[in-house]
C-alpha cells in the first residue's frame, strides 16, 4: 500500500481524491472513493466527526457493526462511526464522504448528532427525494471537483442558521478539539458556568456522546493516525496523554477491536493524508512529526 502525494493516490485498488482547494463550509471537509472491489471486508476506523456518505455508482457499499447490523448505500452516522468495530465492503463503490463537525449537524441535516448513533440511518430518510437527486447529478458529473462542488452546494443549500447546539456545548467541543481530548469535564463545566451534570446531559443530547467520550475519541483518532506512521507505541501512548501502552492497547481495543499493531495497518489510515490532507496539521500537535508515506 501507498498512502502520500497531493490530492489523488491509489490504495490497494482505491482511487482516492481530495478537493483542491479548502471548502467554503467552516467545519466539513470531503473525500471521494472509487473502489472496484474490496477482496476481504475493511476494518472502519471511528473517528470524531458526523459522517455522510453519497454514494452514486454501480454498486453500493456495506457496513456491518460489531452485532451483525447492516447498513446499505448511501448513509449519515454520528461522531465515532464504527466504535468497537464495524466493517465495510463492496464492489464497483463510488461515493463521496464528508466529515462534518458535529456541531453543524441539526443545522445541515435536520437532526442532531445524538439521534445518529449506532451503525447511521439512511441519507433518504432524511433528505427524501433530495438525495436521489443528487446521486444523479454526482453520477452525470464529469469530474471529481465538480462532484465536491455539488456536495458543498446541497450541504449550503440545506444549511439553516440558527439550528445549532447551545453556546456552551459548542465552545466545549471545540475546547475538547484544540486539547487533543486532553481536558478534563469537571473544570470545563466550570469555565461555561455549568454543573457536570448538566454540562454532560446537554452534550450527549445534542451532540451524540458524553463530553469524556468525546474526549476519548479525539484521543483515540490523533493516537490511531499516528500509529499508522510506525512511530512506537509506547512514545504513542505518551505524547497522546494515555497513562501507558497498556492503557493505549486497551483503549484501541475498545474503540475498533484490534490491537494496535493490527490498527495500524488498515488501509483506511493508509489513505488518510491522501483524503484528508486539512487534518493534518492538527493531528500532529506538539511533539507530533510529519507523516511519512507508507
Amino acid at each position: 500500500m501507498r498512502a502520500g502525494g497531493r490530492g489523488r493516490d491509489v490504495t490497494a485498488g482505491w482511487d482516492v481524491v481530495s478537493p483542491g482547494r479548502p471548502g467554503r463550509l467552516p467545519g466539513v471537509i470531503m473525500a471521494g472513493f472509487d473502489v472496484l472491489d474490496l477482496a476481504a471486508p475493511v476494518r472502519l476506523v471511528p473517528h470524531p466527526a458526523v459522517t455522510v456518505v453519497v454514494e452514486f455508482g454501480a454498486g453500493q457499499p456495506i457496513v456491518a457493526d460489531a452485532a451483525g447490523r447492516e447498513r446499505r448505500g448511501s448513509l449519515v452516522a454520528g461522531p465515532g462511526f464504527g466504535l468497537g468495530g464495524a466493517l465495510a465492503r463492496g464492489a464497483d463503490v463510488t461515493c463521496v464522504q464528508v466529515r462534518l463537525s458535529p456541531v453543524l449537524a441539526r443545522s445541515i441535516l435536520g437532526v442532531a448528532a445524538g439521534d445518529l448513533s449506532g451503525i447511521g440511518v439512511p441519507l433518504d430518510d432524511l433528505w427524501g427525494a433530495d438525495a436521489a437527486r443528487l446521486r444523479e447529478r454526482l453520477a452525470a458529473a464529469a469530474s471529481w471537483p465538480d462532484r465536491f462542488a455539488l456536495v458543498e452546494e446541497a450541504l449550503a443549500r440545506r444549511r439553516r442558521p440558527g439550528s445549532y447546539p447551545d453556546p456552551e456545548v459548542a465552545w466545549a467541543w471545540r475546547r475538547l478539539v484544540a486539547g487533543r481530548g486532553l481536558v478534563r469535564i469537571d473544570p470545563l463545566a466550570a469555565e461555561v458556568g455549568w454543573s457536570r451534570k448538566r454540562l454532560w446531559s446537554r452534550f450527549a443530547a445534542q451532540l451524540g456522546l458524553p463530553p469524556k467520550r468525546a474526549a476519548t475519541l479525539i484521543r483515540f483518532d490523533h493516537a490511531a493516525y499516528h500509529l499508522a506512521t510506525g512511530r512506537d507505541p509506547a512514545r504513542v501512548a505518551a505524547d497522546a496523554g494515555y497513562a501507558d501502552q497498556s492503557h493505549l492497547h486497551r483503549e484501541v481495543v475498545s474503540c475498533t477491536g484490534v490491537t494496535p499493531a493490527t490498527l495500524a495497518e488498515e488501509p483506511f489510515l493508509a489513505v488518510d493524508d491522501v483524503a484528508w490532507p486539512t487534518l493534518q496539521r492538527r493531528r500532529r500537535g506538539p511533539g507530533f512529526p510529519a507523516r511519512q508515506a507508507i
